[in-house]
C-alpha cells in the first residue's frame, strides 16, 4: 500500500483521484496531517501553484505528497481564467458565479474553444516531479448536467456531445485532464 498526502480537502478531487489511482494507494488529506489553514496559491502559473502547495505540505510534514492546480484556459479570452479559475468571479470557490462570469465574457463569441489543464507536483523523498494532463473542448452556451463541479456544466470535451456534468464520474475520469495527470502520477509512483 502506497501512502501519500494529497494536498487538498476538496472531496470532489479526492474522489476523482481515488477512482483513477485505484487499489494500492492510501490518500491522506491535509486535515489528516494537521494542516487546516489555506495554503497560499500566489504563483503566476499552474505549475508554480502546484509546486507551492506540495512544498508547503512536504516542509510541514516531511511526508511524500502531491498537489495539483487546475485551470480552464479559454482561447477567446487569451487563456483566462487560467490560474485564476477557482476565484474567477469572487474570492471564494463560487462555481455558479464563475460560470455566470464565463458565459457573460463569451457572450456573442463564436470561438468557444477551451481546454482544462491539470498540473501535479509530486514530492517523494524530497525530489519534486511534475506531470500534466490536458483535455481539449468547447464552452457550451448554457449550463447542463448535475454531476461534477466547477466549470463541468459548461465544458464539452472534444469528440463528445455532453458536458462533463452530464457524464458519470467513470466517464469523466476516463478522459479528463485530472484523470490523465493522475494516470501519469500513478505510473511514477509504481516505479
Amino acid at each position: 500500500m502506497i501512502k501519500i498526502v494529497f494536498a487538498t480537502n476538496n472531496a470532489h478531487k479526492i474522489a476523482e483521484v481515488k477512482a483513477v489511482l485505484g487499489e494500492g494507494y492510501e490518500l491522506v488529506t491535509l486535515k489528516e496531517v494537521g494542516i487546516t489553514e489555506d495554503i497560499p496559491e500566489t504563483g503566476a502559473t499552474l505549475d508554480e501553484n502546484a509546486s507551492l502547495k506540495a512544498r508547503y505540505v512536504y516542509n510541514r510534514t516531511g511526508l511524500d505528497c502531491f498537489a495539483d492546480d487546475t485551470g480552464l484556459e479559454v482561447e477567446a479570452l487569451n487563456g483566462a481564467p487560467g490560474v485564476h479559475s477557482a476565484r474567477y468571479a469572487t474570492d471564494g470557490h463560487d462555481f455558479k458565479a464563475n460560470n455566470r462570469k464565463l458565459l457573460n465574457e463569451l457572450q456573442g463569441a463564436d470561438n468557444r474553444r477551451a481546454r482544462f489543464r491539470t498540473v501535479i507536483s509530486l514530492i517523494r523523498g524530497g525530489v519534486e516531479q511534475h506531470v500534466e494532463g490536458i483535455v481539449e473542448g468547447t464552452i457550451a452556451r448554457e449550463e447542463s448536467g448535475a454531476e461534477g463541479f466547477g466549470y463541468d456544466p459548461l465544458f464539452i470535451p472534444t469528440g463528445h456531445d455532453r458536458s462533463f456534468a452530464e457524464m458519470s464520474a467513470e466517464e469523466k475520469n476516463a478522459i479528463s485532464h485530472r484523470g490523465r495527470a493522475v494516470a501519469k502520477l500513478a505510473t511514477i509512483l509504481q516505479k
